[in-house]
């Protein structure tokens, strides 16, 4: 199943502050950072944990590994694109390593999902189906949530909540594959820490020596 395009962009700026999380620096060299809550890619990964904590708990063995390694991932998943965010105002590096491991866990989960239908006998849904497109309308949705799935994960069969979370981690690692080129054009551009921190003194050399000999 090729990946479905969600209606809405990715708000892939993980830079930008959310209001509950204010930048740590307003000047200087490390920039505006954090504000994850605001990204889909992690609202959506956040619908995608809840949902395969409820999957594994109706459909999986308790005491299988499959639980375990369906949940860590699907965590993993959610969690790395917090800690990128978390990370980028000091270090462009860590933010497209850990990006890029939250788009690698999802991959593993979407496996984990497919396997489950192929080991029982289910149909995958193609990408343009009626249900396919359903869900990608209901992931459109402003301010879309688990409360939205909620009907859906809760009370369909295993082979249709699963159908479902295919759909969206195709949409959630459509926006982290945006996110990725996103972080590497920025790293060409701007540079790391490092770099603003060179242009940085720089600059402010360069102010001290325009104040003249009394400058501080």
């Amino acid at each position: 199943m090729s990946e479905p395009k969600p209606n809405r962009t990715n708000r892939t700026k993980a830079t930008n502050p959310s209001p509950a999380s204010p930048p740590s620096h307003s000047e200087g060299f490390i920039p505006p950072h954090g504000g994850y809550e605001d990204l889909l890619s992690f609202q959506k990964s956040r619908i995608i944990h809840d949902a395969t904590v409820k999957f594994c708990a109706r459909f999986v063995d308790k005491r299988s590994r499959t639980t375990d390694q369906m949940v860590q991932a699907a965590r993993s998943g959610k969690q790395n694109i917090l800690e990128a965010s978390q990370a980028s105002g000091t270090s462009k590096e860590t933010e497209l390593k850990l990006t890029n491991v939250a788009r690698a866990s999802l991959e593993e989960l979407l496996e984990d999902y497919r396997d489950y239908l192929r080991q029982n006998g289910h149909p995958q849904w193609d990408k343009n189906s009626n249900e396919a497109l359903y869900v990608r309308k209901l992931g459109s949705q402003k301010d879309s949530s688990y409360e939205s799935y909620r009907p859906y994960f809760e009370t369909r069969p295993g082979n249709v909540v699963a159908n479902i979370l295919i759909c969206l981690i195709h949409q959630t690692n459509y926006l982290l594959d945006q996110q990725l080129r996103r972080l590497e054009q920025d790293f060409l551009k701007e540079g790391g820490l490092r770099e603003r921190m060179t242009r940085a003194r720089l600059n402010t050399r360069a102010k001290q020596q325009r104040g003249g000999p009394h400058a501080s």
